[in-house]
């Protein structure tokens, strides 16, 4: 009887198969640009694959060295490598559905049973029991290899996440170093234009002392000068909240900041034309979408775990042990025990319930999959972009330079026609104030550029494919 029961028990493990709708990636069918729409309108870019650590592109040791110490101590890193760790750990749980449960126990008691119970009177007296109890639930339907898919899907999701975390830290850290950059930059040029600026009114005050000037020509001479004084203050706060950024990022408090990053006196740019690929090696490089993938992958799992609950539930146990009416008496071989035997349970009467779940899963299945295809397409316009306004910028950047070859020549005749009698001061001052002000956005205008190019590392998903394998079983 004992062999009869084994033989049905490994028939049922043997035939045990998943129900529910297989899964399938969408990713191969989701449509991808090769290459990108904007980058075969600009010699910027190149269709090269971009590298993982794309900030050492700018040769700045500097940069590298804070990127590195924000992917070491960034406490939002911190954070998502914990979440990374308890996903694990619930897979690992899951994993051990496919184990067999044991129990041990051990009880004693003095107890008097009815006579009604026994048939021969009322028994009092001891009793003790010693026993082992193993269970083992037979995966007939799939109902455990597909939570096992959907916690391991979970993690594969949260690996997505922390990867994410990971470029965008590093995307960050990028920003602010730069950010600290530009507004030296930009500290530089307000701090040249003050100087000429200072000049012109030194200029215009002696003309006013020998009687060529008027009080007027020293006034909005005076007027620029103190309009440019003004801007430093703002520059130099807006460095120091870069520089504290930066110093968070890193995993330091403000008054720790580096002060190395304030030695850079010019944004991080490139000499070189960027390396973009396409349209599909992005679906599989950035994280978002995997973790989106990924996501889908466990509703889709889930939906099967649902569909198993339609079915009756399948387990095998056993039990061994000794119950004696005395301690002494637990060894004995006429007070051991023991059984084995399959258990069959099915909440029919429930069956609604199961259903209703089951519709639950399925619904969160479809929203995960418009999840997924709602984040290529976020992906693709956002690198599209990107690489747009990156292009507009280094076009605008070098406009805003022509100009300011062509204001700085207005300017310098302008001073000479002045100091000679020839032109009136407000010729002069509007030209300095052209040639300030075409400074100033060329400034700005570098700072922009190299927003949007971490926006478009950021956007080509920054190389990172740490997480991109399926974890192990």
């Amino acid at each position: 009887m004992t062999r009869s029961i084994l033989l049905a028990a490994s028939a049922l493990t043997l035939s045990a198969c998943a129900v529910g709708p297989a899964y399938h990636s969408p990713e191969p069918a989701a449509p991808s640009q090769a290459p990108f729409l904007e980058a075969g309108k600009s010699p910027a870019f190149t269709g090269d694959q971009p590298p993982g650590e794309w900030w050492s592109l700018f040769g700045d040791p500097t940069l590298d060295a804070l990127v590195q110490q924000a992917l070491a101590a960034n406490t939002d890193l911190r954070v998502a490598a914990a979440n990374l760790a308890q996903a694990r750990a619930v897979l690992k749980e899951s994993q051990a559905g496919r184990l067999p449960t044991t129990s041990v126990g051990a009880s004693g008691a003095y107890a008097r049973q009815s006579g009604a119970t026994t048939g021969i009177g009322p028994v009092e007296g001891e009793s003790y029991d010693v026993g082992l109890d193993v269970g083992y639930q037979v995966d007939l339907f799939g109902r455990v290899e597909s939570a096992i898919r959907a916690s391991r899907a979970d993690a594969d999701a949260v690996q997505a996440a922390f990867d994410l975390t990971r470029i965008t830290v590093a995307a960050e850290t990028t920003r602010a170093y730069a950010d600290v950059c530009s507004y030296n930059r930009q500290l530089a040029v307000a701090q040249e234009t003050l100087r000429i600026q200072e000049q012109t009114f030194d200029l215009t005050r002696r003309l006013f002392e020998g009687g060529r000037a008027t009080r007027l020509d020293t006034g909005q001479a005076g007027a620029l000068l103190e309009q440019t004084r003004a801007t430093l203050p703002t520059l130099k706060a807006q460095r120091s909240a870069a520089l504290y950024r930066l110093a968070v990022l890193t995993g330091k408090p403000p008054a720790e900041a580096p002060e190395v990053a304030l030695q850079c006196q010019v944004p991080p740019e490139l000499d070189r034309p960027i390396p973009v690929g396409d349209g599909a090696t992005l679906l599989a490089r950035r994280p978002d979408i995997r973790r989106a993938e990924r996501e889908l992958a466990a509703a889709a799992a889930r939906v099967n775990v649902a569909t198993a609950d339609l079915y009756p539930s399948i387990s095998i146990g056993g039990s061994i042990g000794s119950t004696a009416t005395s301690l002494s008496g637990i060894g004995d071989s006429d007070n051991f025990r023991f059984s084995i035997g399959p258990l069959i349970s099915w909440s029919f009467p429930n069956i609604a319930v199961a259903r209703a779940r089951l519709r639950q899963a399925e619904a969160g299945a479809d929203a995960a999959l418009a999840t997924f295809d709602g984040t290529w397409l976020s992906a693709l316009q956002e690198t599209e972009s990107a690489l747009a306004n990156y292009a507009g910028e280094l076009d605008r950047l070098a406009a805003l330079r022509r100009a300011a070859d062509e204001a700085g020549e207005a300017a310098r005749i302008a001073r000479l026609r002045y100091r000679a009698g020839r032109e009136n001061f407000q010729v002069v001052l509007d030209a300095e104030r052209s040639l300030a002000e075409v400074q100033a956005a060329i400034a700005q205008s570098e700072q922009q550029r190299s927003t949007y190019l971490v926006a478009l590392f950021l956007a080509l998903g920054g190389g990172w494919q740490d997480g991109a394998a399926v974890l192990s079983e």
